[in-house]
C-alpha cells in the first residue's frame, strides 16, 4: 500500500506518558529522547517526492544506539543519495542531540 503523508496518529497526554514511563523503567541509564531542529527536517521532507520521514535503529561504530532518518517517497522506498557525482544527494540524518542530557527543565514537561 501506498505512502499518502497521513500516516501516523495522535496519541493523548496520557498515554504517551504511560509508554515513555514503562520505557524508562525497563530501560534505566538509557537515552530517553532525541531532538532534531525543525530546519534539518524540513530539509528531509522538502525532497522531491518526500511525503514522510522513515527512521531506523542502528548501532555506531562504538555499539551505541542510533537513529537514521530518511525522507520516504508515496512508493514506500527511501530518498538516499546516489554515489558521489552520480546522482542528487539526499540528506540522510543523524545526531539529534539526545535526552540525557538535553532533556527538559521541568519534571512537569517530560514524557
Amino acid at each position: 500500500m501506498a505512502f499518502n503523508g497521513t500516516e501516523g496518529r495522535p496519541i493523548t497526554l496520557e498515554q504517551a506518558k504511560r509508554w515513555t514511563k514503562r520505557y524508562q523503567d525497563e530501560n534505566k541509564g538509557a537515552v530517553k529522547a532525541h531532538f532534531y531542529g525543525c530546519e534539518r527536517l524540513r530539509e528531509l521532507l522538502d525532497e522531491p517526492e518526500c511525503v514522510g520521514i522513515r527512521i531506523y535503529y542502528g548501532l555506531d561504530d562504538d555499539g551505541k544506539r542510533k537513529l537514521v532518518l530518511v525522507g520516504a517517497k508515496a512508493d514506500q522506498n527511501n530518498i538516499l543519495p546516489q554515489e558521489e557525482g552520480k546522482g542528487p544527494q539526499h540528506q540522510i540524518l543523524n545526531d539529534g542531540r539526545d535526552c540525557p542530557p538535553a532533556c527538559p527543565d521541568f519534571l512537569e514537561d517530560q514524557l
